[in-house]
């Protein structure tokens, strides 16, 4: 089931349907007598970059250091808003198209569908006594939305086209063309952020130094009339047309100011636009489906379940179901791959908070890019689920960063190496947050972003085996983020590496003298992450031959970090003093980092104190914050936990973007924290496949968390770490059928308590019993094998 479909339009925004090629979005209303997409572009962001002063923090750092070795908490977290720096650039919205139907709102057999196996989304009904189709889709190999308008009647289609904007615009008609052009703010404030008199401002039409923007329709009709004119496109009598959408802006890298002037993205527009129509608009859509299918049609989900008889709203058969409903865990887990294919393509940007469809001009935390978590989890289903181009996105802008990184380690702390903070943006923003001491260091000041991204890196050689990338990309990275962990690290009264000023994000605690703090000093995640830092240094030094002073020095500090401890009431502790917790059950479980997605807990004493921790937190949640717990409770394995966290993520959340109580889904299945970000998507098509097939401890263990709903299925196409392809199914539980295709020279291993017979074309079966648990076999290299369970 790869359908979302219901019987009315959509009303408000989170119940319109996402299209997107990786850089142009939109989002599918399906209005009877008006229609509209609401349309985004992925380098339509405010600015220019905003950094037009010098810092430097050292002396506040020493002072900082020192209020916490006192334990003057309260003084800590003043002295650190010393070191803020400017909030982030924000994501904007491009604008709207409009669709105006002449023969009212009045009609029968209204359908409206997204069929994420095609990425096409389509919409019927009747008016009197002609049908009405329009179908949609967003090319990527042509780099338009398409759109088709059909009636069933000749000469019946008799529509006003328009296109507006949130942002400072103008229109324009072109023969049967009209064109959107506009500029971006140079200012825009987060909406948390109340000390401009001014929270957006603009420049002026070919003099701002903010990105300019065009979007420009065109048309092709199989009869009728077409008329442009007064910033709007006719069609009169018409019995089929097809509407041709492109747009361009002035952005010109993260480094560069934007262009200010219009010709070139005209240009650029009717290049595309003359390209695109000279196909048909079939032609069109078969390119889009061979390219897309690429990509979604390598994984396959499957449950064995007796399908509802009632033909239901998608989000009514959520309401009715939930999580019992199998269909809709399948569907689910496939709507994060479309999401995450149509968000985050090779050469675009990287999905954002919102993934690339944003309506507002102060969207929620300015939809950019926090990397205390949520950017990460973004990419969690990248490797594992087969869309290794889409994470490409993410590592050209983790290279990006590094270069304002560094500049910024620098400056403001005379280090090495090269990080980031809380937020960055489409110019790479690499500063804490918090303009003139705005706000609270909890979330203003981590810098720890550098080395978490830096997984990210590791995870795309771990998974592919590429050693020219990891030599070429992905090394010189992580050895600048450990660069500054080194020097980042300073050294406690009983000798171990600590950090200081550390936080746990998000979380505030209450010392033993009374204080509520945030700032402290060696804070779980940080050491968690750098261990992880650098023992991918350390294996990826292994892998290049490298063996110099350098790595050593790596070692040595690993073995120096402050190990982990467990607290007072059996918990992983959340800092280096075993503080009470000032929400028990806050949303973050910044601390459980080593557990998932980090591999340095996964059995013994520690891996009990995860799961006292999450207890202790409590299952309540939303969006992502639900998602990461149900990743953990997944590496835990314990299926039937994550299955009643199912139960409260298949919650449908009403449309209204205000709406902030409460969390689960959208009537259209986008993640609602709320209001809309997309990594609860993301994190719940990840915790499927780790429910599945787990492959951190260096060996692939299969069905380590299945619940007891999930009796039979498969899963097909998922990939591993090691360089290998995965195909799984199972019968009551238990495995009945294992297929690899192996991708690499490495051995591949896996748990089994059982002998297994394997086949490999053109030889005879053979028989391997595990040895300590384990089944080794060597592999060929893009030769594939069976292994069947008794």
């Amino acid at each position: 089931m790869n359908l979302l479909s219901y019987k009315k339009a959509a009303n408000f925004w989170t119940e319109a349907l996402p299209l997107g090629n990786g850089r142009l979005g939109a989002m599918h209303f399906g209005g009877v007598e008006v229609d509209q997409f609401q349309l985004n572009e992925d380098t339509l962001w405010s600015g220019p970059p905003n950094r037009e002063k010098q810092y430097d923090d050292r002396e506040s750092l020493e002072k900082v250091r020192k209020l916490i070795d006192e334990e003057n908490y309260e003084e800590a977290i003043d002295e650190t808003k010393n070191m803020f720096g400017p909030f982030t650039q924000a994501y904007m919205p491009l604008g709207n198209l409009k669709i105006q139907y002449l023969h009212g709102d009045v009609a029968r057999k209204y359908e409206r569908t997204l069929n994420i196996e095609e990425a096409i989304s389509s919409v019927k009904y009747t008016v009197g006594k002609v049908e009405y189709t329009r179908e949609a889709f967003i090319s990527h190999p042509h780099q338009v939305l398409a759109i088709q308008l059909t009636s069933s009647v000749e000469k019946s289609l008799n529509v006003n086209i328009t296109l507006d904007s949130l942002l400072k615009y103008r229109t324009l008609n072109s023969e049967e063309e009209v064109v959107l052009q506009g500029i971006c703010p140079e200012v825009c404030a987060p909406t948390y952020f109340h000390e401009n008199e001014q929270p957006i401002i603009y420049g002026e039409f070919g003099e701002t130094r903010a990105i300019h923007f065009e979007g420009r329709l065109g048309v092709v009709v199989e009869d009728g009339q077409v008329d442009s004119e007064n910033g709007r496109l006719s069609i009169q009598n018409a019995s089929k047309a097809v509407l041709y959408f492109s747009a361009a802006t002035s952005f010109n890298g993260f480094d560069q100011l934007p262009g200010k002037y219009f010709g070139e993205l005209t240009r650029k527009n009717e290049e595309i636009l003359a390209k695109a129509m000279s196909f048909s608009y079939e032609q069109l859509k078969e390119e889009h489906v061979q390219d897309y299918q690429n990509l979604f049609k390598r994984v396959d989900f499957s449950l064995d379940y007796d399908k509802p008889q009632e033909e239901l709203d998608t989000d009514d058969r959520v309401r009715k179901y939930g999580a019992d409903d199998l269909g809709m865990s399948e569907l689910l887990f496939q709507y994060g791959r479309y999401l995450l294919i149509a968000s985050s393509r090779e050469g675009t940007q990287p999905a954002n908070l919102q993934g690339i469809w944003n309506d507002l001009t102060r969207a929620p935390w300015s939809s950019n890019y926090t990397l205390n978590i949520n950017a990460e989890m973004n990419y969690w289903p990248a490797e594992v689920t087969n869309l290794a181009e889409c994470h490409r996105p993410l590592l050209k802008a983790i290279e990006e960063l590094s270069v304002n990184g560094e500049k910024m380690v620098n400056e403001r702390y005379g280090l090495k190496g090269w990080t980031a903070h809380h937020n960055t943006d489409l110019w790479r923003h690499a500063d804490p947050v918090g303009d003139d001491r705005y706000g609270d260091p909890v979330w203003a000041f981590w810098p720890m972003s550098g080395p978490w991204l830096c997984r990210h890196v590791w995870e795309y050689y771990s998974f592919s085996q590429d050693k020219a990338y990891l030599a070429e990309e992905a090394f010189p990275l992580m050895k600048g983020a450990a660069d500054f962990c080194l020097d980042w690290l300073i050294e406690d009264e009983n000798g171990y590496l600590i950090t200081s000023p550390s936080t746990s994000p998000e979380h505030l605690f209450f010392a033993d003298n009374g204080q509520k703090g945030s700032v402290t000093k060696g804070a779980t995640m940080d050491l968690q992450i750098i261990w992880d830092l650098f023992t991918n240094c350390i294996e990826a030094a292994a892998v290049l031959d490298i063996d110099d002073a350098w790595v050593q020095q790596v070692k040595t500090a690993k073995e120096r970090l402050h190990p982990m401890q467990i607290g007072k009431y059996g918990q992983l502790q959340e800092w280096l003093i075993d503080y009470e917790d000032v929400e028990p059950h806050h949303r973050h479980v910044s601390h459980l980092y080593g557990a998932y997605p980090g591999n340095q807990i996964t059995e013994g004493p520690f891996m009990d104190a995860v799961k006292q921790s999450l207890n202790r937190r409590g299952d309540e949640g939303t969006g992502w914050s639900l998602g990461w717990k149900i990743c953990l409770w997944a590496r835990l394995k314990d299926g039937e936990r994550v299955n009643e966290l199912f139960k409260q993520l298949f919650n449908i959340v009403e449309a209204k973007r205000e709406v902030f109580v409460g969390g689960g889904i959208y009537p259209n299945l986008l993640g609602a924290h709320p209001p809309f970000q997309i990594d609860g998507n993301f994190s719940y098509t990840a915790g499927v496949a780790e429910m599945i097939i787990q492959s951190h401890k260096g060996y692939v263990e299969l069905l380590p968390a299945l619940p007891s709903t999930w009796l039979k299925g498969s899963l097909t196409g998922i990939r591993v770490h090691g360089g290998f392809e995965v195909s799984v199914s199972w019968d009551k539980m238990q495995v009945s059928l294992l297929e690899v295709t192996c991708n690499t020279e490495n051995p591949f291993i896996f748990k089994s308590s059982e002998s297994v017979i394997v086949r490999e074309e053109g030889k005879e079966d053979k028989r391997i019993d595990p040895v300590d648990g384990l089944i080794e076999i060597e592999m060929n290299k893009n030769q594939k094998y069976q292994f069947v369970f008794k």
